[in-house]
């Protein structure tokens, strides 16, 4: 009899243990589904499934409250107990429609998207991989919510609701991207990021300078790369997928390779991919103002224009890149987790497009303007502690260091002399945050940050006639730049339907310049020069979900973007015959922030949202003429010109408006759309206003979509609204190489639509193939602000087979 009772008890006991590790399938095709999030506050515990569809509930024990969600699934809660007695194998639904209650990061935390106030969207890995993204930039173009501005092929630079490059922020798997260099002009660093070795994306409109700091203005996007999977059995965790696509209108060819291998207590995964981009072919309907009627050679020691045998070809645009990452993790327990990330991307050299179709004088006005290989390396160990103490439930620790690399090399039409100009900054941070659910219905989120960003900038000038090298003025000093900070936020369920949110944060910042090498170049009356300033940010929001088919939120925030090395220390020609100098009295920008935000479900198949905004931006950096030594003019490469300098000086008004719907159709159907409308008013120096720049024209996309079984299919449009010559900011008035021109003669950005059509298809467990014609009427267009014209009709074809 003391036999049975043992063998029972040891069988319930194997039975509890096996039944703590559980298999998420699809209700109708029963597939495993992977990156299903499994959460609970009391105990504070996160899981994700794998790609087999498996997560280990230990974390969970004793849990009331467990929520399971998956984008495109019906969610739900249970607790702990229930799933035990639900067995092995848990079943999610396809939701007709619902409102989106996926899990985002905003607070660095993982959080329920109906208890943040703020607009935010996600791309997941399934629509990276119907949508066949070339770049990061494309996966952002691809929402039809972030446009996208490109000067070349290797570049991407977005805008997003008034606001663009040093007014965004990137974040990647937690650690701010931004430097001390990031200038107003349009960047490219978001290219050094692997759409392929990324799991999970998102967009938070508006200011996010409560957790994330300085250039949180117009929004903060987040990626999140590919997470080390453990394994829950004994024998080790095997997954990956090797990936090969080729696109026709640049002649693409990428190859990627990922592998992850898992045990209980230890994890790696690895990722390289490689890309080779050819000259890009634009669409044979459309301006002839955009042909590119020839290209620039040096032949018999004189640089020669050479017409363009092809002049829907624009070249030089193509060039490759290769990216590497190496994640390692540790969790000897369920309370502790260690990660180290890795990662290296770095391109080859290549044209800046937009500026070798400026004429001077009726011929090109550059031979060469090239940027140098474009280099990003981080390293990141992130420690996270899930433990109910007096101080908090969950910490996280992030570790970081990264390097940048970029060069600028540009040589006139026939002039002998190459400068090169080289940045290279080493950025180190340390995060700390943590989170204390005080009660059920108060949470706190507080933390701190240190950054550090060491600049150093070279120049060369060299002859290539006579091969003689010599120094040259370099865009910045040698400095740095460190940001020290403490945050505090807090949300607090007044109601079950009713939720406020609320956060402060102060901000210490400070730049030490030196100039010395530059002083044989311009008569500084210093020979360095340093900023100690501080900016404190708040917001509140509340959000009211009287059921579950309706969401409504208002937020007001401020947000602010400290002044950096590129603001004090660049010295450049802005336009001819003006220079722009350091000015070492700068203070912080201000944004102040006010969003309504509602989402509403319509019976049962349509689902509207609409957001509306206004932001104030209160002592922009702009340029306005200055004074050096008592003197407004100076001497500058030869010219005489009119100095110029940074200042606090102006104000920017952007508002706008995000609409969109979705509706599920019978039989496998379904149709959405985003539309954008943003109007952005700059202050000039005489005082009148104009455009602001980086408000795009209103754009957005339409999408219809079908899914069977293993295949589904997806038609789309993506457009842009016309911007007259009248509505051109006088900034862009003044490049005429970037626009067509109108029945006057005068620059203006026309409107322009393109047609899509996408295709996937999962031939087994192991093989997906996908297909995509794009730009099908083979549009001519260029869209706003951008110097390189759009791809014409584009046919991408991929194969990827996983293990």
């Amino acid at each position: 009899m003391n036999r049975f009772y043992l063998l029972s008890l040891f069988t319930l006991l194997v039975g509890m243990a096996q039944g703590q590790i559980v298999t998420i399938i699809d209700n109708t095709t029963e597939k495993p589904l992977e990156l299903v999030t499994l959460s609970s506050e009391t105990p504070p515990a996160f899981e994700v499934s794998n790609s087999e569809g498996q997560v280990n509930l230990d974390s969970f024990k004793v849990a009331e409250v467990i929520y399971f969600r998956c984008l495109g699934y019906e969610y739900f809660v249970t607790s702990y107990d229930n799933l035990l007695k639900m067995g092995d194998t848990i079943r999610m639904t396809a939701s007709e429609i619902t409102l989106d209650k996926a899990i985002i990061s905003a607070s660095r935390w993982k959080q329920n998207k109906q208890e943040v106030p703020e607009r935010i969207i996600t791309i997941s890995p399934a629509d990276v991989a119907l949508q066949n993204p070339q770049t990061a930039a494309d996966l952002l173009g691809s929402t039809g919510e972030v446009f996208i501005q490109k000067s070349q092929l290797g570049g991407g630079s977005p805008m997003i609701r008034g606001f663009s490059t040093n007014r965004l922020l990137y974040v990647v798997d937690g650690v701010r991207m931004n430097t001390a260099i990031f200038r107003s002009g349009n960047l490219q660093n978001v290219i050094s990021m692997d759409p392929l070795a990324i799991e999970g994306t998102e967009v938070l409109f508006g200011p996010g300078s409560i957790v994330y700091g300085s250039d949180a203005i117009g929004a903060v996007m987040s990626f999140q790369t590919l997470t080390p999977r453990l394994s829950l059995k004994d024998t080790p965790y095997v997954s990956g997928k090797a990936f090969g696509r080729f696109s026709s209108a640049n002649n693409e060819q990428t190859f990627h390779f990922d592998a992850n291998v898992g045990w209980k207590k230890w994890a790696m995964v690895s990722s390289f991919s490689y890309s080779e981009f050819g000259d890009l072919r634009m669409g044979s309907n459309g301006p002839d103002d955009y042909l590119d009627e020839y290209y620039v050679e040096r032949q018999n020691g004189a640089d020669i224009v050479v017409a363009n045998p092809d002049p829907l070809v624009q070249r030089p645009t193509g060039y490759s890149q290769h990216n590497f990452m190496q994640k390692i993790r540790f969790s000897p327990n369920r309370k502790w987790d260690f990660q180290y990330g890795f990662h290296y991307s770095e391109s080859s050299e290549f044209a800046r497009y937009d500026r070798l179709i400026r004429t001077h004088n009726g011929e090109p006005r550059s031979a060469v303007w090239n940027y140098g290989p474009q280099l990003w390396m981080m390293n990141n160990l992130h420690i996270q502690h899930r433990h109910e103490t007096v101080a908090y439930d969950q910490m996280s620790i992030r570790l970081a260091h990264q390097e940048f690399e970029e060069s600028r090399i540009d040589r006139d039409f026939n002039d002998p002399i190459e400068q090169e100009r080289l940045e290279n900054v080493q950025a180190y941070s340390v995060n700390v945050d943590f989170t204390k659910f005080v009660s059920e219905r108060f949470k706190m989120f507080y933390g701190g940050e240190w950054v550090l960003n060491d600049v150093v900038s070279r120049a060369l000038a060299l002859n290539i006639e006579t091969g003689e090298l010599n120094r040259a003025s370099s865009r910045y000093p040698d400095a740095s730049w460190m940001s020290t900070a403490g945050y505090l936020s807090a949300e607090f369920d007044l109601t079950e339907k009713l939720i406020l949110e609320g956060g402060i944060r102060y901000n210490q910042f400070g730049i030490e310049a030196d100039f010395e090498d530059n002083l044989d170049f311009f008569p500084f009356p210093e020979s360095s020069a340093s900023i100690n300033n501080a900016a404190t940010t708040g917001s509140i929001g509340l959000i009211y979900n009287p059921d579950e088919k309706t969401s409504i939120s208002v937020d007001a925030s401020t947000a602010f973007r400290a002044p950096n090395v590129d603001d004090i220390g660049k010295v450049f020609d802005s336009e001819p015959g003006s220079v722009v100098i350091p000015n070492p009295d700068l203070e912080a920008e201000y944004a102040y922030n006010l969003e309504a935000n509602v989402s509403k479900i319509l019976g049962k198949a349509l689902k509207v949202d609409l957001t509306g905004y206004y932001t104030l931006l209160d002592g922009a950096l702009v340029n306005r003429n200055f004074q050096l030594a008592a003197q407004d003019s100076i001497f500058y490469d030869g010219e005489l010109s009119q100095v110029q300098a940074l200042q606090n000086a102006a104000q920017t008004t952007v508002y706008g408006t995000q609409i969109g719907f979705e509706v599920r159709l019978p039989g496998g159907f379904g149709l959405a759309s985003r539309f954008n409308y943003q109007f952005g008013e700059e202050e000039l120096e005489d005082g009148t206003t104009s455009t602001s720049r980086h408000a795009a024209p209103a754009f957005g996309m339409t999408r219809l979509t079908y899914k069977t079984g293993d295949l589904r299919l997806q038609l789309n449009s993506h457009y842009m609204m016309e911007r007259s010559f009248e509505d051109l900011p006088v900034g862009e008035q003044n490049k005429p190489h970037l626009y067509a021109k109108d029945e006057n003669g005068d620059p203006y950005s026309p409107a322009w639509y393109t047609v899509n059509f996408k295709a996937i298809y999962e031939l087994d467990s192991h093989f997906t193939v996908s297909a995509g014609l794009e730009n099908i009427t083979d549009q001519r267009y260029r869209p706003y602000s951008s110097g390189l014209t759009a791809p014409g009709r584009n046919l991408i074809i991929s194969l990827q087979a996983r293990f």
